[in-house]
């Protein structure tokens, strides 16, 4: 019988580590893990993001309108704070203020946590399908573990490098671990055009 799962996605981690730089960034995430995990019953899809500043921030708003049309997902935002980092460049003659302000995203890792911790304890899926390479999620998914010992773990780390793929302690947290599929991405892109239900569209951004 299939198994009913929840997938969790790390947003920035699945761009940065599967998708930057490629032609597939208009993915369309319920066909994706359709394709993906085929003996299992989806309940949902949750998203995980939070909302980016400058000229990126028009691209990420047209891709999360493309997601919000499709039934099984939903997005769950943190927020980006702004920290001060020291410059460690040896050879820097800037002779002003050292310090420098960088956007620092929060909330995500705990995001995911609650959510999947939640769901486990609810009894609302066999299978929590978790995908990031996020370290920070280890001592949530021991927890998972030891509250529901029956509930099955597995993560996909988005990489596209051996050194980002390595996630030992994540990996080691989990009942599988994979790499997660790139050769799925081209089979699982949105069209050019999508239907925005009110009777306009959606359209993929230029030179993305």
């Amino acid at each position: 019988m299939p198994k009913r799962s929840i997938i969790y996605i790390d947003g920035f981690n699945l761009f940065y580590g599967a998708l930057k730089g490629t032609k597939y960034k208009w993915l369309n995430l319920e066909r994706y893990f359709t394709l993906l995990r085929q003996d299992d019953t989806i309940q949902e899809i949750k998203y995980f993001t939070a909302m980016l500043d400058g000229q990126k921030k028009l691209k990420q708003e047209i891709y999360l309108l493309a997601l919000e049309t499709l039934p099984k997902v939903n997005i769950y935002f943190g927020k980006f704070k702004t920290k001060k980092v020291n410059c460690t460049i040896k050879d820097c003659n800037y002779s002003g203020d050292r310090l420098f302000n960088v956007p620092e995203e929060k909330r995500t890792d705990v995001n995911i946590a609650i959510h999947m911790l939640n769901d486990a304890v609810s009894d609302r899926c066999e299978r929590l399908v978790l995908v990031s390479g996020d370290s920070d999620l280890v001592p949530a998914l021991h927890m998972i573990k030891n509250v529901t010992p029956q509930k099955e773990i597995i993560v996909y780390i988005p990489a596209r490098s051996v050194v980002r793929g390595a996630a030992v302690e994540l990996r080691g947290s989990a009942d599988k671990d994979r790499i997660l599929p790139n050769n799925l991405l081209a089979k699982a892109q949105f069209p050019q055009k999508i239907p925005d239900g009110m009777g306009g569209t959606i359209t993929k951004p230029e030179k993305w």
